[in-house]
């Protein structure tokens, strides 16, 4: 039997940056995959924090070069390689000058939210996609991880449905204690479009804001992880959104964690 292909998508990883709980879970549950047999691979933003000389990021030229679309503008990929230390395991970083070169991760020196984080988080799903197509793996499992990364099941189940790459993928989307209070503006909906994608599709996005990107997610992952110690708002917004593949996941046991997941990715992929 060939190894499961789990592919990790978030927007921070230690120990390259943390800003929430989401660094040191998306470095454990990986190499505890891997050291269970799973093939990984894991995908992440390439932040201005992240100090490319230290961390020994360098250039993937032959997956770079792609022109990502969000809404009318096409705007150029680059990919960045490095590997975590002490551990066998690599990170590849999507980046593009535009939007992944400042000094700070969703909010600029006077706290205020980027007004182009939308736009950030398109082209950071869609570079995803196209990066592993580039990489031609076929991943079993895409785990997803926090509102950034929560376009992804639902462009794997539209426009990229039909590439045979990603045809037995399946998707679980994790919810965390991340939001933010931003609107987005109205264009979102067209920005966010690809080829096979209409409004009605979108609905769950409606609000244009945290929840409404939670909403997407769950709508299209195939399982949809509620993480303990999340607020009593987002967990009635599971409730509500996800009742049928919601999967809880508590456990103070590390081990236990990661058999939790160990088997649900089994179960998906079986």
């Amino acid at each position: 039997m060939s190894k499961l292909r789990i592919l990790y998508v978030a927007s921070e990883i230690n120990p390259f940056l943390q800003t929430s709980e989401v660094a040191n879970f998306v470095r454990a549950l990986p190499q505890a995959m891997q050291e269970k047999g799973m093939e990984i691979r894991i995908l992440v933003p390439r932040f201005g924090l992240i100090n490319e000389r230290k961390n020994r990021l360098h250039e993937v030229v032959r997956l770079s070069g792609i022109n990502i679309a969000v809404g009318e503008e096409e705007k150029p990929l680059i990919i960045k390689v490095a590997s975590i230390p002490n551990a066998k395991l690599q990170v590849y970083f999507i980046d593009n000058e535009d939007y992944f070169q400042r000094k700070s991760v969703f909010h600029d020196k006077q706290e205020k939210f980027y007004e182009d984080n939308d736009e950030r988080a398109i082209f950071f799903c869609k570079g995803v996609i196209e990066t592993v197509k580039k990489l031609g793996w076929a991943p079993d499992v895409v785990h997803c991880n926090d509102w950034m990364t929560s376009l992804i099941p639902m462009y794997l189940k539209t426009t990229y449905k039909n590439e045979p790459l990603f045809k037995d993928t399946k998707s679980v989307f994790a919810i965390y204690n991340t939001g933010f209070s931003h609107k987005f503006g109205d264009d979102l909906f067209e920005k966010v479009k690809m080829v096979d994608i209409d409004d009605a599709i979108l609905a769950p996005l409606k609000s244009k804001d945290y929840e409404g990107f939670l909403k997407i997610g769950m709508e299209y992952a195939d399982v949809v992880i509620k993480n303990e110690d999340i607020s009593d708002k987002l967990t009635q917004l599971i409730e509500e959104c996800s009742k049928d593949k919601k999967c809880e996941i508590n456990s103070d046991e590390e081990e236990q964690l990661f058999e939790s997941y160990y088997n649900i990715y089994n179960d998906l992929a079986s």
